[in-house]
């Protein structure tokens, strides 16, 4: 059994920047991929980013490339979310989630685990 607890939202206005974070429990946290992803008022919820076990390999959605970076520390169990020049769109609950292997994924049918989710609101 895998937990992850996110933190680091918050509201911020356009163009701010914010870091979240996602503690995970567990003594493998290396053995396995994370992503994190956003659901924003009446959507669904949409992939964000990941990153293999390694750290070696990352993926961002379009909408995020260049403005946002994942990465994560494995020594501390905790991947991190780094959100800079953050526009209205960006605005939602994000969740943080575990894969069973060690690669990237976008689709979340291939996490298994989910954090509980963080709100981010950015005002213009």
């Amino acid at each position: 059994q895998v937990q992850l607890v996110e933190s680091g939202g918050g509201l911020v206005q356009a163009g701010d920047s914010l870091r979240l974070s996602c503690a995970a429990s567990g003594r493998t946290f290396s053995n396995y991929g994370m992503g994190w992803f956003r659901q924003a008022p009446g959507k669904e919820r949409e992939f964000v980013a990941s990153i293999s076990g390694s750290g070696s390999t990352t993926y961002y959605a379009t909408s995020v490339k260049g403005r946002f970076t994942i990465s994560r520390d494995n020594a501390k169990n905790t991947v991190y979310l780094q959100m800079n020049s953050l526009k209205p769109e960006d605005t939602g609950v994000y969740y943080c989630a575990k894969r069973p292997g060690l690669g990237i994924a976008n689709s979340q049918s291939l996490y298994d685990y989910w954090g509980q989710g963080t709100q981010v609101t950015v005002s213009s």
